[in-house]
């Protein structure tokens, strides 16, 4: 099963949206806390999910239960949690959180997870492909658009 991922910054409008119609993305999946943030430009929920239509004739759907608590992230981005810390504790919370159960196959098939980091290295939707690979074998193949 394909599934694409993607984040905003580092790129314009065109470089985002070009990206994404040729990938073959049917359904964008936000997977941000916040996606309607002043900083989001382009990405802001509701512009994004007109331009999505509108220029690429993808859908968009925001899933928050596939992101980090806000707590979460703080303590990332300020330094109190390493990179291996905060991946842990975020495996726990979609462990907890079960997320195996609220996505499907139909969701994900073609798919793209959106989030804000440029590259899925350090970002939170790579672990969650990963988790779904192994918690509910999903054998989702990703492509990392930037």
């Amino acid at each position: 099963m394909n599934i694409n991922t993607i984040g905003f910054t580092e790129k314009s409008a065109e470089q985002f949206f070009e990206l994404l119609r040729n990938s073959n993305t049917n359904l964008l999946i936000d997977v941000r806390i916040n996606n309607s943030s002043q900083l989001s430009g382009f990405a802001k929920k509701n512009d994004l999910k007109f331009f999505l239509k509108e220029l690429c004739s993808i859908d968009y759907i925001h899933m928050p239960e596939l992101a980090p608590t806000n707590n979460l992230l703080k303590l990332y981005r300020s330094g109190d949690i390493s990179w291996k810390q905060y991946e842990d504790s975020f495996l726990n919370l979609m462990a907890k959180r079960r997320i195996e159960k609220l996505v499907n196959n139909h969701l994900l098939e073609n798919g793209c997870l959106l989030c804000s980091e440029h590259k899925p290295h350090y970002c939170h939707r790579r672990l969650v492909i990963e988790y779904l690979n192994k918690e509910a074998n999903f054998n989702l193949s990703v492509k990392h658009l930037y």
